[in-house]
């Protein structure tokens, strides 16, 4: 008992640093990858690449000054940050990173906690964030602010249907609430996924669930709760320093918790592409060897004079992960991380590439793709793949 209390410890302590770095650098992914796609440099000038921008960010964050407006309503105004993250935070302890592994003798999951129920648990707990908005846009005592939380509020009940709606036809391909045990049914490589897996590929699910992510986290083209041309922010005009970061914590918490739902759900979770006997563990090690000899290649010809001291440091890295990958010894719960963080990555990349290129919905169009188009079209996908189960078996 004391030892599964001493891991349990460690494996929140663990999840709880890599999610937060990661969040923070999921910014700066951000700022990059839309730097790149609009032609501009992005952030650079604080570390090499702009790698410590985060840390410069959360200095600058933390040291501003926080102003608390006269006539909000001071305890939900002070509350409503707290739930938004914390709301966020709940729902990672379901997710499962990878499968059981060995640690000192003991035998734990990747996973803080596993659930017979923890799809409904990720549902409910996502579902209670919107009180987070909702209470900043009316305690802020702001008329923009409150028309920012009441668009939140109507845009989360309606795209929570359509998403609830996408979720419940893999499950009926499942058979099973358990995160673990949905990516156990889909074991054996892509055509197992139940992206693509008979009787009736979830693709249209799929798409279903991402659209409905979108609006979830309030990213664009769904940000209508933010619209800075209308509304100067919306429901968090109000609010300064950590309580101002606080919001957009949550949001790429929610990110990062929806695209590894989309993860488990659809695409196999910390399955590989094809199993293992016919090569797919030596794909990262390729991925970072490739990487490296890049780095080392843009070293040697380097396009600007930093690089010729950054780029050699990154190449030596990506060289050492390539050979930690080929040990026997990490392998086993080294790999189910590696996928399951690329596929959860290439999703989030996918929010980035959005972001960058689609422009923001007016609020009547949002809401009439959400009744007109998502619901009928996620309704039809279940009525079809329920009966398409329900024959097969």
């Amino acid at each position: 008992m004391n030892a599964f209390i001493v891991i349990s410890i460690i494996k929140a302590a663990v999840v709880a640093f890599v999610l937060l770095t990661a969040v923070a650098y999921l910014q700066w992914v951000e700022r990059k990858v839309i730097a790149h796609i609009q032609v501009r440099m992005g952030p650079y000038r604080v570390g090499p690449h702009g790698l410590l921008q985060p840390l410069a960010d959360v200095i600058k964050l933390i040291t501003k000054e926080d102003l608390v407006p006269p006539y909000v309503n001071k305890p939900l105004y002070l509350f409503a940050p707290f739930i938004a993250v914390c709301m966020a935070l709940l729902a990672i302890a379901v997710i499962p990173f990878g499968p059981t592994i060995n640690v000192a003798g003991y035998s734990t999951w990747m996973q803080l906690t596993d659930l017979n129920i923890g799809v409904l648990y990720i549902l409910a707990a996502s579902s209670m964030g919107v009180y987070g908005i909702a209470l900043a846009g009316w305690a802020s005592n702001n008329k923009y602010a409150l028309i920012g939380g009441l668009r939140s509020s109507a845009q989360m009940i309606s795209y929570e249907l359509p998403m609830a709606i996408a979720i419940a036809s893999p499950l009926l391909l499942s058979n099973t609430l358990s995160l673990r045990e949905l990516v156990g049914t889909q074991a054996g490589g892509i055509w197992h996924w139940n992206v693509l897996r008979g009787p009736f590929p979830q693709i249209i699910s799929f798409i279903v669930f991402l659209i409905a992510a979108f609006a979830e986290t309030n990213r664009v083209p769904f940000d209508l709760p933010e619209a800075e041309n209308e509304l100067v922010a919306g429901f968090h005009v109000e609010y300064s320093s950590m309580k101002f970061a606080s919001f957009f914590m949550a949001e790429y918490l929610n990110m990062v918790t929806v695209s590894a739902m989309a993860t488990l759900l659809f695409l196999g979770g910390w399955d590989p592409l094809w199993p293992a006997q016919y090569g797919s563990n030596l794909i990262p090690t390729v991925i970072f060897l490739i990487a490296g000899l890049t780095a080392l290649y843009h070293a040697a010809n380097p396009a600007r004079k930093m690089d010729k001291y950054t780029f050699p440091a990154f190449g030596i890295v990506f060289l050492i992960l390539a050979g930690i990958f080929l040990l026997p010894i990490v392998q086993s719960w080294l790999l189910p991380l590696f996928w399951f963080c690329a596929k959860t990555g290439a999703i989030l990349f996918a929010f980035i590439w959005v972001r960058g290129t689609l422009p923001r919905f007016r609020y009547d169009q949002l809401m009439r793709f959400a009744w007109k188009f998502m619901f009928p079209v996620a309704m039809l996908n279940l009525l079809v793949t329920s009966f398409l189960v329900a024959w097969v078996s």
